[in-house]
């Protein structure tokens, strides 16, 4: 059973097969590229242990589990629970949990006198300054329950302190933090194999760290360029650090800094590294197949040979491109032929939004070389690069014409991105991003907000209106927010994968002062991509979920966006008869009063129901203990010939009498119809279609773009109207004709 099916997992899953086991991959993404290599894939996040080893019992069950490992990624806890859960080689979850949490970890080396930099844990911005002004500076600050150099940044003095903490802070899970001593010196990674308690170092490579203050791996080469003594006393120290640890059974990946005081640990994880080194470069500079010795010790047997065969110097560097929305890559082919060049990974494609990295995880891609000398594989890896082109077009290039040509490009006439998106010209019906029907209930909404027109108020004194507004106690630039959409297989013909897409919208939301909804999607499991788009971004989203037949599935969902910190949850009931759900065969239903107060009961945050057109369900929404509605006829997604949102609207806002947070959505496509709903009494809006065409065509900067886009011209109708805020906008600027 391996952990994880992402690329650095890859290579392990494809030896175990080749080793003739049969193989068992959990990830939570279903698409990941080692689930379609496994056996037997099981969509489980890594970092859930409890489902891990649930899901991991009720397959013992049925094939017989003989070992389970992880590389690459921080999964030591799930790999050990797995473990001791089904009586399999492995160590113990305290010693797994004290190789992953960082303050555990500096305080099993500071008991057993590991070499390790002094620290403090942190959780508020006074801990940081105390510990700040007894530690003394430069320092550290990293959270102490992540991976990938996130959130980890430098601090050289006091006015850098409450920036970096509240960076480290964003990037931890738990929001705890460590501050340590910062260690100035070359830095190493170090593989280990250990079997019955006996340490076998395999590889020693020079890391390149730059990007100050950030930490960000820009390569690293095999073999190590520093001398004999230098490297035994690394080794030494990466050994000490192992037994603290208590790890006698499985791998050890250790970051060893080399100071002027001699060798420190500056993180040991109880796995074999990531960034490519041990399932790539060390097998390519050594011989050694250390993939298939970490199987060999996980099923308990003794690994294979561990001495190098070969001595060949194997290098990774990393591709960082210009920020901006990548236009074109090319040169690829090329690049892979240059002698000495063994892979080229990238992380981006064209469309996506990249920026400079500030953690390994935001890198754009990766190259591998191997040559007989270190000259040779640098040399290789320049042609490489010089040959791999990039293109990315700068934020001051980016217009709505060239987002809608980007997105036109990727749907492929699954949407003819329309100048006017108003559905008289839609290629598609559900699934789709047209409508259902003859697409009436789609264009309605268009021509329910036609028919109001702005009366304008320019006698005032206002220069700069305030779009503000304030939803479940945070605070957003614009009452605007991103509609929930999913299915982009489904619906978009696959122009964007989806946790891309989910990423792009939440993100690009919150680039630009705003939040997203995400939704929940036909497929059982796809709710868990928005909601891990949302733990992202730190739970600045909401999910809005399906109203299947029974309320404990939705009420599993809810937990999870609690789990996920979301802002609220919602409830899209108007999909009682989807399309799409019935294609899955997912049993939805119409919710009674009852029903809906059980799923209201279950949770603590905001609860929002999605699909209001009738008055009478307004009072019922308001007996259920809704704190919200979204006005909506599902952009004509499952019923023809409804009313549009805008006919419907002013009876809603009053049968909710104030009862209700009143949003609305289904047509709504510039600043102008924002200021008409805002008039009419709702006090949220929700885009659907022209957020999903941005995300698709440059990512989250077309999402963030198309926000922003949105903000200066609801700033330019409420300045022609006499708005200086949103409260000031009232039903005598709108007339209806």
């Amino acid at each position: 059973m391996v952990i994880g099916g992402g690329l650095l997992q890859a290579p392990v899953i494809r030896t175990a097969k080749k080793m003739g086991c049969q193989v068992i991959v959990t990830d939570y993404n279903p698409e990941a590229i080692g689930m379609k290599d496994a056996d037997i894939p099981i969509v489980m996040s890594t970092r859930d242990i409890q489902g891990s080893v649930r899901v991991a019992k009720r397959q013992n069950e049925i094939t017989p589990i003989s070992g389970v490992l992880t590389v690459g990624t921080d999964a030591s806890m799930t790999v050990a629970a797995v473990a001791n859960a089904l009586n399999l080689p492995g160590i113990k979850f305290d010693d797994a949990e004290a190789a992953t949490n960082k303050i555990k970890m500096r305080m099993r080396f500071k008991e057993f006198d590991v070499p390790s930099p002094a620290f403090l844990p942190v959780w508020s911005l006074s801990d940081a300054k105390k510990a700040c002004r007894i530690l003394g500076f430069p320092l550290v600050i990293k959270p102490s329950d992540n991976m990938g150099a996130r959130g980890v940044i430098r601090i050289n003095n006091s006015s850098e302190v409450a920036d970096a903490f509240r960076f480290a802070k964003s990037a931890s899970p738990s929001g705890e933090l460590i501050i340590e001593q910062f260690m100035e010196g070359p830095e190493l990674s170090i593989d280990a194999i250990i079997y019955n308690g006996e340490i076998t170092i395999t590889g020693v490579a020079d890391r390149i760290i730059e990007y100050p203050p950030h930490f960000i791996e820009t390569g690293h080469t095999m073999p190590s360029s520093l001398s004999a003594d230098i490297l035994k006393n690394a080794c030494d120290v990466m050994k000490q650090g192992i037994k603290a640890l208590g790890l006698t059974t499985g791998a050890a990946k250790g970051d060893i800094k080399v100071t002027k005081n001699g060798a420190m640990i500056g993180e040991l994880a109880a796995r074999l590294s990531g960034g490519f080194m041990s399932a790539y470069t060390f097998p390519l500079s050594s011989g050694v197949d250390l993939m298939r010795a970490m199987i060999e010790v996980a099923l308990g047997e003794e690994p294979g040979n561990l001495e190098p065969v070969r001595n060949r110097v194997s290098i990774e560097r990393a591709i960082i491109a210009r920020p901006g929305t990548v236009k074109k890559i090319s040169g690829l082919d090329e690049a892979l032929k240059v002698p000495g060049i063994e892979h080229i990974f990238l992380n981006i494609k064209e469309g996506d939004s990249i920026v400079m990295p500030t953690s390994n995880v935001e890198k754009h891609g990766n190259v591998i070389a191997v040559a007989d000398t270190l000259a040779d594989a640098e040399a290789a890896v320049s042609e490489c690069l010089r040959l791999l082109k990039i293109e990315t077009t700068d934020l001051s290039e980016i217009t709505m014409n060239t987002i809608h040509a980007a997105a036109r490009e990727k749907f492929k006439k699954v949407c003819y991105v329309c100048k006017v998106c108003d559905g008289n010209n839609c290629a598609s019906g559900v699934p789709g991003m047209g409508a259902v029907g003859t697409g009436e209930s789609f264009r309605r909404n268009i021509q329910s907000l036609k028919k109001y027109k702005v009366v304008t108020r320019l006698i005032h004194d206002i220069k700069e209106p305030d779009t503000s507004a304030e939803i479940f106690g945070t605070r957003i630039s614009l009452p605007v927010m991103a509609a929930p959409i999913t299915g982009a297989v489904t619906n978009m013909s696959g122009a964007v994968d989806e946790l891309d897409y989910n990423i792009a919208v939440v993100r690009g939301c919150r680039e630009a002062g705003t939040i997203a909804f995400v939704g929940d999607g036909a497929t059982p499991e796809k709710y868990k991509i928005g909601l891990d788009a949302i733990e992202r971004e730190n739970g600045l989203g909401i999910p809005v979920f399906k109203p299947r037949l029974d309320n404990e599935e939705i009420i599993k969902r809810i937990r999870a966006a609690e789990k996920a910190g979301a802002l609220a949850v919602g409830m899209d009931i108007d999909a009682a008869v989807f399309k799409t759900m019935a294609l899955r065969n997912q049993a939805v239903a119409p919710k009674s009063v009852s029903e809906l107060k059980e799923i209201r009961s279950a949770t603590r945050l905001p609860f929002i129901l999605k699909g209001i057109i009738n008055p009478r369900d307004v009072e019922m929404a308001l007996k259920a203990g809704a704190d919200a509605i979204i006005v909506s006829n599902h952009g004509g997604r499952v019923l023809d010939e409804m009313p549009g949102s805008m006919d419907v609207l002013g009876d809603i806002v009053k049968a909710a009498a104030g009862g209700l947070t009143i949003m609305v959505d289904g047509g709504f496509r510039d600043g102008v119809d924002i200021l008409k709903a805002l008039a009419l009494g709702a006090q949220y809006v929700l885009i659907g279609r022209p957020v999903a065409i941005a995300a698709v065509g440059m990512g989250i900067e077309g999402t963030a773009y198309y926000m922003n886009h949105i903000k200066d011209e609801l700033q330019k109708a409420m300045l022609l109207t006499g708005c200086g805020s949103i409260k000031d906008i009232t039903d005598d600027v709108v007339l209806a004709l």
